[in-house]
């Protein structure tokens, strides 16, 4: 019961904030909240990479630009010239196929985002498979500079790929249809249906993240991160539960790049770039490695105040400092924090010196 009650708080604040905004008119709030919702869905993935077993990736942002770019790629590509082509029209016999016409009423034939969604999904998921084998076999810092190269790579290739729009990246992406009337997309009456889409969405991974820790993998997870070597000893596959937690959190990657790429219509290389995965690690280290409400709680925040412009140019250089100050002051996460400490240490001070200021005064 006690484990419900996170969820149930958390969908009455969910709640209560689109009731805030349509009752005080400030509807235009749910746009960043939706799109920090599918931010924070890859950041609680990462949590439990780098949290629970203990590694450290700098390259998720390459996962959530393979998600997205491969979905937005799929689904904007005209394949009408090909579509005499057996390949072709085996994919539209089932149904994989959507067509149509443009603004001009030239025909169009595309991937369905659905379809685009499992392959890029399934593509991020074997690509971190792939570099997971080698790459997971390292430790500490060169685990980090492997992940990194990996994002770099990501970076280079979908800016200079005609393929992925190059420094353009790929704008005019349809709507995602989920169920008859659920659509993804980021049309201004459909605010609060998207909304509630991208919240459910980050609920069900975290009930899926929660139930997983909570499980035997979990607890081989965590005596991984607490000594990988007693936790060989002991009979765990430690390999095998690094690979699989790995390619899980790449996977919730690139489903948060999908569904947010459909959501803005469009996606570019900055999704890729090497900051964006310093902020991920920036945000699980002020949440808290080993904290999955903490890691949740503070993307949500953090990058609702970026995608409001608080930072302004800055943007970056604010990210960077606040992961300084949580190594240097909070390295468990300002959840962890002892406030109440802190404020009682404050206050002692400053009566001890009220006192001795008081002392002073007599004696002059």
């Amino acid at each position: 019961m006690k484990k419900l009650l996170p969820l149930a708080a958390l969908v009455f604040i969910i709640v209560a904030i689109q009731m805030v905004t349509a009752w005080t008119d400030t509807r235009f709030y749910l746009t960043q909240l939706t799109m920090s919702a599918y931010y924070a869905l890859l950041i609680i993935g990462l949590c439990v990479v780098m949290g629970y077993a203990g590694q450290i990736s700098l390259g998720h942002a390459g996962f959530f630009a393979i998600g997205g770019y491969l979905s937005a790629a799929l689904t904007t590509r005209n394949l009408v010239a090909y579509q005499d082509s057996t390949l072709i029209r085996m994919l539209d016999g089932l149904g994989v196929l959507v067509s149509g016409q443009d603004i001009y009423g030239d025909a169009i034939m595309a991937v369905a985002p659905w379809a685009a969604c499992i392959v890029a999904v399934a593509s991020a998921a074997v690509i971190a498979w792939i570099l997971g084998i080698p790459v997971l076999k390292l430790k500490g810092h060169y685990l980090a500079m492997a992940t990194l190269g990996f994002g770099i790579i990501t970076y280079r290739i979908v800016l200079a790929s005609e393929y992925f729009g190059e420094a353009d990246g790929i704008s005019e992406v349809p709507a995602f249809k989920l169920l008859p009337g659920l659509v993804v997309s980021g049309d201004f009456g459909a605010r609060e249906e998207n909304y509630y889409i991208a919240w459910v969405l980050l609920i069900v991974g975290m009930i899926l993240l929660r139930n997983l820790i909570d499980s035997r993998v979990g607890r081989a997870l965590r005596s991984i991160h607490g000594s990988e070597e007693a936790a060989a000893s002991s009979g765990v596959d430690t390999a095998r539960f690094k690979l699989q937690v790995f390619v899980l959190s790449a996977v919730f990657a690139a489903v948060a790049g999908v569904f947010l790429t459909h959501y803005n219509g469009g996606i570019g290389p900055s999704e890729s770039g090497v900051m964006k995965s310093v902020r991920y690690v920036a945000i699980v280290a002020v949440g808290g490695m080993a904290h999955l409400w903490g890691a949740l709680i503070m993307g949500i925040i953090l990058n609702f105040l970026s995608l409001r412009g608080v930072f302004g140019s800055y943007d970056d250089a604010v990210f960077g400092l606040i992961l300084i100050a949580v190594m240097l002051f909070a390295p468990n996460g300002i959840l962890s924090v002892n406030w109440r400490g802190y404020i009682y240490m404050i206050f002692s001070l400053a009566t001890a010196r009220k006192q001795s200021g008081g002392k002073t005064d007599g004696l002059a």
